[in-house]
């Protein structure tokens, strides 16, 4: 492993944050339709694998009320919302996918933004009630200019709501199974280091899926790993094994470790 890489799978930096627009430009051509490509045909809101860890962990620790102007960054076809449709009076969705689209969720009508090539949001600041990136970061070279975009679109008393992969998802250098070509995790310090530097109350950070590419593989994707009890079951599993995280594991005990983490947050 080259000396330059290194750094990275040490979990110290972040692979891409740094890139200069001429990097970031190529990084995006790439992953641009890459998602829609591999999965495009087999999301649907009946097998949305989310839906249940976005209730438990997300929707249920905001207030219950209407959100006049919602914004799901990166956001695909919206189904994160669904749950929630009926709290939302308006809903603007960036994307840098043109397939994976809505013209409907529920009552709503999502208004599409296309996704800018640096990340510069082009919104006014303090717009959005809530804002959702699930997912997403990790496709994304330069992720803390765009969480800082996020929390400036954000409302006084808003909430931003993130979850994402804390490992690196594999060597990114080579081609993985089920992968887009530049996707990786963040790791967990340098993240809750992006987040400390927000002026923001953090409402809620917890870790999840212990061990669950694991047993998805072994078990052959059950239906229970998505379930509520299980969900929970999960939480209390990535917590008690926090202390064996390792950005970039090395063996199966280097495993044994939550490998998400969810941040909710209020401006």
């Amino acid at each position: 492993m080259i000396e330059e890489v290194k750094i990275y799978f040490t979990g110290k930096e972040l692979y891409g944050d740094k890139f200069t627009l001429e990097e970031i430009e190529k990084w995006y051509k790439d992953e641009e339709e890459a998602y829609a490509t591999m999965y495009g045909n087999e999301v649907s809101p009946d097998n949305f694998d989310y839906t249940n860890f976005d209730i438990l962990f997300g929707y249920k620790n905001i207030p219950i009320k209407k959100y006049n102007k919602v914004l799901g960054f990166g956001a695909s076809w919206g189904y994160e919302f669904l749950p929630i449709i009926k709290q939302i009076e308006s809903l603007s969705i960036i994307e840098s996918s043109d397939k994976t689209v809505s013209e409907n969720l529920g009552n709503i009508t999502p208004f599409y933004i296309k996704a800018n090539v640096c990340g510069k949001i082009d919104i006014e600041n303090n717009t959005y009630d809530l804002i959702t990136s699930f997912s997403v970061l990790h496709h994304i070279p330069n992720v803390s200019f765009v969480v800082s975009e996020l929390f400036r679109v954000l409302k006084k008393d808003g909430y931003l709501l993130i979850r994402e992969p804390i490992n690196s998802m594999g060597d990114w250098r080579r081609e993985r199974e089920n992968l887009t070509s530049h996707e990786r995790g963040i790791p967990r310090k340098y993240f809750n280091n992006i987040i400390a530097s927000l002026n923001c109350k953090e409402i809620k950070i917890s870790y999840h899926y212990f061990m669950y590419n694991f047993l998805n593989r072994k078990l052959h994707s059950p239906k229970f790993l998505r379930s509520k009890w299980y969900l929970r079951l999960d939480e209390i599993l990535s917590r008690l094994f926090l202390w064996n995280y390792h950005y970039h594991p090395k063996n199966m005990f280097q495993r044994i470790a939550p490998s998400y983490v969810y941040y909710i947050i209020k401006k």
